[in-house]
């Protein structure tokens, strides 16, 4: 595994100025190469009382151009300062050379050229410029002391003219050049700079992704425009000068938002409102033009727009399109800014959209394990109490003890119930599903629900419980309790059944229960696995739901002589 310092060298490396400075060492020691070639076969141009220094000034920078490039290519990481050394070297080389030919002859004017391309690789439009600047003043200052000074007679003024022409002409261009590589550069800074979590927002604004497009692409204003496939209407959202107003209206205002030969390409117009616009947008290889109306009529003439270029927005739960507005002066160039940014806004809408959803499908979730809790607790103890407080009606006047005991009975189960009931609510505010009914462990809190159940439903309940204990908290241990007593209940309720067996076994922290009892059985008869209660919409519904919502299995067997639950439980790895 590469340690800190050797990760700083491979950064290093793969530094954008170690490669310019590779690139600029080879050209120098090609450059260096060919003059001294060149130098030795054809000396035109050179006094030749100055011959053999400029041979010997050639020689040198070979030389000295040879050991640059081995400090750039041999070492990692190339000091800072060895561009700003070696261009002023290069520059005051170059000089001295011109100063020995008192002329820029060809060969002279190349190695100028040379400088004002590596200033532009090294520090883009600035290098190009200043060194522009001081190489133009190098050649005037010969040029004046060729002419003027020591009167030349082979000095030729429309030659140097010429010269210092094409290389402002040369320094221009690579200044323009400098300039669009810092433009590029500063848009993918933007982009690498876009908001992070956007999508993960309580409530989805379009603020945060609309400032962020207006910085990349420069609009002055922008339009959103966007239809989710689970509502029927229409989103617009228009930002201008940090002002955000949105909206909604039906689908059909402004229906298609774009041409149908538009709707999956960014595309721009210069000016949407001739009476035939011209649209450019990127092909699979080149750009193309089209001819036709871009936008919806009524869109384009409520929003006054003019320059527009258009970003589609496609994902899983919305499309639309990004309008970005009254932009002048728009090129190429901003259509592939634009197809990034568009994916960029696209993916940042949808996420926030599916975390909607989750959101929504975790609170109906939590909809249903409240309902569900209830059913199975305080609902069917009522129920119990119900039918209890009618025995003890019945009983009153002929059995006054026997209802006495049923009446205590009856409060016993109430103050049961109570107790669960604030746990219940107490856990839910907290926002866990943990034990309730089964705080004190699983062993413990089925043999307090087996003696509650034997009480109020006057049934025996055998329990059988194998790897079962109390010594750790068992995330299980309430929605266990929960299935058995809704099991026990169904049984003793709808089955008259008055006696259950109950067995519940643990191994690998995966549970296993069996309920059965010695009542009528199910409506239906026979052997149904968990698959095929699921298809034929058969067996005990909140019983299933909840073994559903924990990833179980249900399968039941119903006979006129009882019924077999087999339920199996994995266990909770999240929680290991």
């Amino acid at each position: 595994m590469a340690g800190p310092t050797q990760i700083g060298l491979v950064g290093a490396h793969y530094a954008p100025r170690t490669r310019a400075e590779r690139l600029i060492a080879t050209g120098r020691g090609a450059l260096g190469t060919f003059a001294l070639v060149a130098a030795w076969l054809d000396s035109e141009g050179l006094a030749s009382a100055e011959e053999a220094l400029t041979y010997f000034l050639l020689l040198g920078y070979w030389v000295y151009a040879l050991a640059v490039a081995s400090v750039a290519w041999f070492l990692y990481a190339p000091p800072l300062r060895l561009g700003v050394v070696t261009h002023v070297v290069d520059l005051t080389l170059f000089a001295a050379l011109t100063y020995l030919a008192k002329s820029p002859t060809n060969a002279l004017f190349t190695f100028f050229l040379f400088a004002i391309t590596a200033a532009t690789v090294r520090w883009q439009w600035r290098g190009a410029l200043w060194t522009a600047g001081a190489t133009l003043l190098t050649l005037n200052g010969i040029g004046v002391f060729a002419s003027a000074v020591i009167h030349d007679p082979a000095f030729e003024l429309d030659r140097f003219l010429m010269r210092s022409v094409y290389l402002a002409v040369m320094a221009a261009m690579l200044v323009y050049l400098g300039v669009y590589q810092d433009w590029w550069r500063r848009e993918m800074s933007l982009l690498a700079a876009w908001p992070q979590g956007l999508g993960r927002q309580p409530e989805y604004s379009p603020r945060d992704v609309l400032e962020s497009v207006a910085r990349v692409v420069g609009a002055p204003r922008l339009l959103l425009a966007w239809e989710e496939r689970e509502e029927p209407w229409l989103h617009l959202a228009l930002w201008r000068a940090g002002e955000l107003q949105s909206w909604r209206e039906a689908p059909e205002t402004f229906r298609p938002l774009v041409a149908e030969r538009l709707t999956w390409l960014t595309f721009l117009s210069a000016d949407v409102r001739t009476p035939v616009p011209v649209v450019m947008y990127h092909g699979r290889d080149a750009q193309r033009r089209w001819h036709g109306a871009p936008i919806h009529p009524a869109l384009q003439s409520r929003f006054a727009m003019r320059e527009v270029l258009c970003l589609p927005l496609h994902g899983e739960c919305l499309d639309g399109h990004l309008f970005a507005l009254d932009k002048p002066r728009m090129t190429a160039d901003d259509l592939l800014l634009g197809e990034v940014v568009g994916h960029q806004v696209a993916s940042s809408i949808d996420q926030s959209l599916l975390a909607r959803r989750l959101r929504r499908a975790a609170a109906v979730e939590e909809r249903n394990r409240v309902s569900r809790n209830l059913h199975d607790g305080v609902l069917q103890s009522l129920t119990a109490a119900a039918l209890q407080l009618e025995t003890v009606q019945r009983l009153w006047d002929t059995e006054s003890r026997a209802a006495r005991e049923r009446l205590a009975a009856t409060q016993l189960l109430i103050a049961n119930e109570q107790r669960d009931l604030r746990y219940f609510i107490r856990d839910s505010k907290l926002g866990a599903a943990g034990p309730t009914a089964a705080e004190a462990g699983l062993r413990a809190g089925l043999v307090d629900m087996a003696q509650r159940l034997e009480r109020i439903w006057s049934v025996r309940v055998v329990l059988q419980l194998e790897g079962v204990d109390d010594e750790s908290p068992d995330p299980l241990a309430n929605d266990v309790c929960l299935i058995v007593h809704e099991a026990v209940v169904n049984a003793a309720r709808h089955a008259g059944a008055s006696e259950l067996c109950v067995n519940v076994a643990r191994a690998n922290r995966d549970v296993h229960v069996v309920v059965t009892d010695n009542g009528r059985g199910f409506p239906f008869k026979g052997e149904y696995n968990n698959v095929a209660l699921t298809v034929l919409q058969l067996g005990p519904v909140m019983l299933k739901e909840r073994v559903r919502s924990l990833g179980g299995t249900l399968a039941i067997r119903s006979t006129s002589a009882g019924a077999r639950l087999d339920i199996k439980l994995p266990s909770h790895r999240g929680d290991d």
